[in-house]
């Protein structure tokens, strides 16, 4: 395993654990499978473990697996403040407490803002004191280093890097988010402030892997790199030196055996002229198909309507990655056969989805586009059949 420092100089291993996307089982985490794959992970160097509050079950997961394994003193956590649920100066402890008691610990070594989209919300947070309150628990050992998630544009992100001294940040970076969000500008900004950057998204929610066009992944297998999809959109961001960690949601030890192999040996400006007119190829390829710019993380989630808004748009954009037909027989399998009805047509326009929306995905609209395309007459008239076939009671 490969590692870079922080600010104050301790190595984080350059392959972060996302534990947003542990495997659930009966609608609760799966303990003992999430618990072989973080200590293979853990075998294999990675010592930075990143959740959050609102991630169900996560911090209780995570804290629960590492007490059990003796191994809490031997990797960094890092966790997130739901800023956007603090209301009053109280709330700073009432959450953090709360995350110190799920993780069965006493410190967090990486504490964000979690999911900042305008310096509005830094400014409220300065307010109700949270420059105050940071300040206490650094000082009493409660957290070691603070930084902020950020989901906005570029402008917003430098102003709220430079209003505070952070010791770290975590932004949306991929090789087809260069000029989104933060982009390669934010990026470049902290680390000429010396501020590690954490990077969410690498695979932009499966975008980059799994969802990748036919095309690309031809392009990429006929390369003669000997690199798969995954470990491509990983180089090209190790190769980067502002790069600190690439976090991964790694839900099987094969991912994580591939993941930590690649981090084993990728070294900034290892890139070529050929890897770079590669990215540029199969970047082209995508923003010819892509349809939404989902990438799966469920904040919009869940729907008051039963709206299963992700799974919609991931068939949706599947219907134009590769064939029409593929993307259709998705949605009548993984959405239109399940027992509660989530059909895009449910939703009623509250727009509680959108509030929530890292992407800034006009939700409530494309839900109609993806409707009519998923569901053309003949498909809603096969698909009512089947539902009562094989969901009669």
């Amino acid at each position: 395993m490969n590692y870079r420092k922080d600010r104050h100089g301790d190595e984080i291993s350059i392959l972060g654990y996302g534990c947003m996307r542990f495997t659930s089982k009966a609608g609760r985490i799966d303990i003992e499978k999430a618990e072989k794959e973080l200590l293979e992970a853990y075998r294999l160097g990675v010592n930075y473990y990143d959740t959050a509050y609102l991630y169900p079950g996560s911090e209780a997961a995570l804290g629960e697996i590492l007490e059990r394994n003796g191994i809490r003193d031997k990797v960094n956590i890092a966790t997130k403040l739901p800023q956007y649920l603090v209301n009053n100066p109280k709330g700073f402890d009432k959450y953090f407490d709360e995350e110190l008691s799920r993780l069965r610990t006493d410190r967090v070594d990486y504490y964000l803002m979690h999911h900042m989209t305008d310096i509005a919300q830094w400014e409220k947070l300065k307010k109700h004191g949270v420059i105050e309150w940071v300040k206490d628990k650094k000082e009493h050992g409660k957290i070691r280093n603070i930084g902020f998630s950020y989901h906005g544009n570029t402008e917003n992100f430098i102003k709220i890097l430079d209003d505070y001294d952070w010791d770290f940040c975590q932004i949306q970076y991929n090789y087809l988010d260069v000029d989104t969000q933060a982009g390669v500008k934010g990026l470049k900004a902290a680390a000429e402030k010396g501020i590690p950057v954490i990077i969410m998204e690498p695979l932009r929610g499966g975008k980059l892997v799994g969802m990748l066009p036919t095309e690309a992944k031809r392009l990429i297998s006929d390369s003669g790199l000997g690199y798969t999809p995954a470990e491509l959109a990983f180089r090209w961001l190790w190769d980067q030196p502002e790069v600190t960690c690439v976090l991964s949601g790694m839900n099987s030890l094969e991912m994580v055996e591939e993941n930590c192999r690649t981090a084993s040996d990728a070294e900034a400006g290892a890139f070529t002229d050929e890897h770079f007119a590669l990215i540029d190829k199969i970047t082209e390829i995508i923003r010819r198909t892509t349809k939404v710019g989902c990438t799966g993380c469920g904040y919009c989630m869940p729907c008051p309507q039963g709206v299963d808004i992700p799974a919609i748009f991931r068939c949706y954009n599947r219907m134009y990655s590769e064939k029409k037909s593929e993307g259709r027989t998705e949605y009548v399998q993984t959405v239109a056969l399940q027992k509660q009805k989530t059909y895009a047509t449910q939703c009623i326009g509250c727009g509680k989805c959108e509030k929530h929306c890292p992407q800034s995905i006009q939700i409530r609209e494309e839900l109609k586009k993806a409707d009519k395309a998923l569901r053309p007459l003949h498909y809603k008239i096969v698909t009512g059949v089947m539902r009562k076939f094989m969901l009669r009671k």
